[in-house]
């Protein structure tokens, strides 16, 4: 079995699981009266969203934990009986940067259902204080990166052009900054049907080559994981949605994509492979201190900037398509950056 048979694999199963699950998982948050709460600073048009489910971010996080948890340890074994050879020698800090990856986006996801929950059954609109959820997050990204610390080089990182570069202490503060900013960044992201999950099927699919390209076959068939479950959601998540990711979701595929992006030792490339995530905190931050600054004037028609351009007169459906597109574009340009 090839490498890419395997990562075929990954994808098939993550796809099937999360998409089979909506059948019995859709109607049991139904039940348990799991639905999403409008909020009012939201477009007035939303508000016929009310009630449908939230927190289906569980669909995906068990087709992509269940997908991995097969064939990673298929990988591994067949590489070290033999059976499938790598280019790329794999040693063991490169493992611990995939198994810490997922377990990072594991917790960002119990934060996120932390916060549904008290959202949904405590009916408090607003869930977690963006405190609470700082310090959360602070926390699980602290610990991934100790957890690199420990296992090996974690400061050397490659930059394109000019290869593999010893940030020193610095690299510490500026992934606890990125992780962070970008795990809320893609939570930001969620905001209309099939938005995030569509654009971070493109970021998992661009992913899929980097690795690729590099022998980094473990990195490969994770990426392939995560496409195949973003995908298996989206056939319930397009539009017109019948069920929500919620914080659930969104900050659980926030932890892979920045997994990803350090698991192939570029985190680097983060701020263009996410150049829509970065555009939807950055217009909310523009938006806030413009308003502060000019004592209540705006920038946007409404932030994030995927509700500027619903107000604008764009359909959903419009939004999601063009901002997947500009991902694979900013997705090739990364790709030529990775072999520089």
């Amino acid at each position: 079995m090839t490498q890419e048979l395997i990562s075929l694999l990954a994808s098939g199963m993550s796809f099937g699981i999360t998409a089979a699950l909506g059948q019995k998982v859709i109607p049991w948050l139904h039940k348990l009266k799991y639905g999403q709460t409008i909020k009012e600073i939201g477009p007035k048009w939303h508000e016929k969203k009310q009630g449908t489910p939230t927190m289906g971010g569980i669909m995906f996080i068990a087709g992509i934990t269940l997908s991995l948890l097969v064939c990673l340890p298929l990988y591994y074994s067949l590489q070290r009986s033999g059976s499938v050879v790598s280019s790329y020698e794999e040693p063991w800090s490169y493992w611990i940067r995939i198994i810490a990856g997922i377990l990072m986006s594991l917790m960002f996801g119990a934060v996120g259902f932390l916060d549904d929950y008290i959202k949904v059954i405590k009916k408090q609109n607003d869930g977690l204080t963006p405190g609470q959820k700082m310090i959360f997050m602070t926390l699980i990204a602290g610990a991934f990166l100790t957890t690199l610390a420990i296992s090996g080089d974690a400061a050397i990182t490659t930059i394109p052009f000019l290869g593999d570069v010893n940030v020193g202490f610095w690299f510490y503060p500026i992934s606890l900054i990125m992780i962070v900013g970008f795990v809320n960044a893609v939570n930001l992201t969620d905001g209309i049907d099939g938005l995030c999950s569509s654009v971070t099927f493109f970021v998992a699919i661009i992913f899929i080559v980097i690795a690729g390209m590099h022998n980094m076959f473990g990195m490969s068939i994770f990426a392939a994981s995560v496409a195949g479950g973003c995908l298996g959601f989206l056939v319930w998540n397009f539009f017109p949605a019948k069920v929500f990711m919620g914080d659930t979701g969104s900050l659980f595929l926030g932890g892979l994509f920045c997994a990803l992006a350090y698991g192939v030792n570029m985190p680097i490339l983060i701020p263009l492979v996410g150049i829509i995530y970065l555009c939807e905190a950055g217009s909310v931050m523009l938006q806030v201190t413009y308003f502060k600054l000019t004592h209540g004037k705006r920038i946007f028609k409404m932030s994030p900037i995927h509700h500027h351009f619903e107000m604008s007169g764009w359909s959903e459906v419009k939004i999601v398509w063009v901002f997947s597109i500009i991902t694979l574009v900013a997705g090739v340009a990364a790709v030529a950056l990775s072999i520089a």
